[in-house]
Formats: structure tokens, C-alpha cells, sequence
């Protein structure tokens, strides 16, 4: 844009010229200018002549104040809606902590009654006055992103702390820790001892359990089925491999119940107690070995809490 300037005193005419940039800037001067005493007019307008405005002045500026009081409104509406939301979505994620809570006592193996996830606990002590301080928006809206993360972290840590529970519930299923019979007696023990066909000092590589014949036979702990079959010293026996190089052994039974490649479950009968192989009498022969080593079952068997 070109302006030319004309005056008297002036010998020639003088030209201006304007860019695009400079063209914009001119015009938000203007607006703010324009603006301002619009904003200084309705203020000193209201301030100091509130009583010589005319009735459709007075109208103008009521509706310019409902305007905004109506913008404020619905801007308060939306915010406490949003943390309504926000507010809803907590209680979901607590209520799914209260079930992850059932779930966790019940593992540890503690009673519900000792911890009521569905109740909140119960709280008390003095009253310590202390000045209101008044929450802003804003300062509410921080507390609830705090409080959204705690409880995000807290549950992801607690089912973290549920997986751990269940491999440890699983683990101790594989352990050989029930009892194969649920009658009998030790009449011997896992050690040295007199052998009863020779009479010299020999190794008794597991615990004897004195039953009557055809008493059930039991799992001690979930596996698959090794073997299960007639041997020259063992009689009739079922071998149970349960992972980790654990296995279990039940010898001298009258019957087998199971099969070679059978997965069975902890207390799962799986064979009767009878007098077969190299025995002097109706009895079970339990035997626990670590890679093909005998262990002393009796130190499993303590363990049948879990």
C-alpha cells in the first residue's frame, strides 16, 4: 500500500510505503484501541453514572453479565462433570482393589473376618483444631491425579503380589507334602536299620506305613506317572515324577490304578495297599528322591499345611 502525502509547505508530495506486515500490525492496534475504550466506557459507565443510564443501556450491560455468568456456569458445570467421571472411575478401580484384597487373604490362607475390604476401617482419636484453608479447583483437580496414581500403583503391585501367591500355592502342590495313606502308622523310618529278609545293617531309603490291604493309595502331590508296574523288590508300584527333578514312589501295592504318562492331581487315589515284591506284610513303601537321590519324606510330610 502506497500513501501519498500532499501539503503547502512542502516543495513536493512525499509517498509512504506500507507491507503486508506492517498492514496488520496498524489494524491490531486499532482493535485493541477500539477494545479498550469500549471496556474503559462500560466500566466508568457502570462505576460512576450507575443512576443516569438509560434503560436500554441498562439492559445491554444485564445481559452482558448474565452472558457471563452463564459461560461461568457451564464452564463450572463441564469441570465438575469431568471430575465426576474421574471420581467414578476411582471407586471401579477400588472396588476391583477389594476383590484383588478376597482374593490375596484367601491365598495367605487368613480368615475374611480379619480383613473386610468392603467396609471401610475404622478410625478415631482427638480433635486437633486446625485453620480452613478453602481447595481451588485446580488444587482438587491434583489431589485426584495423585489419588488416581496411588491407586494404579497400588494395583498393579498387588497383583503382582497375587501371581507370586499363586506360584507359591502351586509350588507347594507339587511338593510332596500330603500323606498317601489316610490310615497307618510308620513302623520304620527313612535310615540305617536291620534288613528283615537279611538280617545285615542296609539303608531304608523311604518310610513304611502299616495298613490293611486295599487301602487307598494317594498322591502326595500332583505329577505324571513314571511308572506303574510289577518290580523284583518294589512289588507293584506307581512312580510319580512332579517336575524339578522330584519324584515319588509307592511300593508293594496289591493294584494299580493308574498308567505310565497319566497325569494325576494331588490326592488322587492311585493304587491299594497290599504285600507285594519283597515285603513281609501289608504295608506302603514311600519313598521321595532329589535327582535320583532318597530323600527322608518325613520332612515333606511336615510341611501338609499347605
Amino acid at each position: 500500500m502506497n500513501i501519498i502525502l500532499v501539503s503547502n509547505s512542502l516543495a513536493k508530495t512525499r509517498s509512504i510505503t506500507l507491507g503486508g506486515g506492517q498492514i496488520a500490525l496498524m489494524l491490531i492496534l486499532l482493535s485493541v484501541l477500539m477494545l479498550g475504550a469500549a471496556f474503559t466506557l462500560q466500566y466508568a459507565l457502570v462505576r460512576f453514572a450507575p443512576e443516569g443510564l438509560s434503560d436500554e443501556i441498562r439492559t445491554l450491560l444485564s445481559e452482558v453479565q448474565n452472558g457471563e455468568q452463564q459461560k461461568q456456569r457451564v464452564y463450572l458445570q463441564n469441570s465438575l462433570d469431568a471430575m465426576a467421571i474421574r471420581v467414578g472411575q476411582m471407586q471401579a478401580q477400588v472396588q476391583r482393589l477389594d476383590a484383588l484384597g478376597a482374593r490375596l487373604t484367601k491365598l495367605a490362607g487368613m480368615k475374611p473376618a480379619e480383613f473386610q475390604f468392603s467396609e471401610p476401617p475404622a478410625v478415631g482419636g482427638p480433635l486437633v483444631p486446625f485453620p480452613e484453608k478453602k481447595m481451588s479447583e485446580n488444587g482438587l483437580s491434583q489431589q485426584l491425579d495423585r489419588l488416581s496414581h496411588v491407586v494404579n500403583d497400588r494395583s498393579d503391585k498387588l497383583t503382582a503380589l497375587e501371581t507370586m501367591l499363586l506360584q507359591n500355592q502351586l509350588s507347594r502342590r507339587l511338593l510332596p507334602s500330603m500323606p498317601p495313606v489316610h490310615t497307618g502308622y510308620y513302623s520304620s523310618n527313612f535310615g540305617w536299620r536291620i534288613d528283615p529278609f537279611t538280617g545285615a545293617n542296609a539303608l531304608h531309603e523311604g518310610v513304611d506305613f502299616v495298613a490293611n490291604a486295599g487301602t487307598p493309595i494317594y498322591a502326595s502331590a500332583g505329577g505324571v506317572v513314571d511308572y506303574a508296574g510289577l518290580d523284583a523288590s518294589y512289588g507293584n508300584m506307581v512312580e510319580i515324577d512332579h517336575g524339578n527333578n522330584l519324584v515319588t514312589r509307592y511300593a508293594h501295592a496289591s493294584k494299580v490304578l493308574v498308567k505310565v504318562g497319566q497325569v494325576v492331581r494331588r490326592g488322587q487315589e492311585i493304587a491299594e495297599v497290599g504285600s507285594t515284591g519283597r515285603s513281609t506284610g501289608n504295608h506302603l513303601h514311600f519313598e521321595v528322591r532329589y535327582k535320583g537321590v532318597a530323600q527322608n519324606p518325613v520332612r515333606f510330610l511336615q510341611k501338609s499345611a499347605g
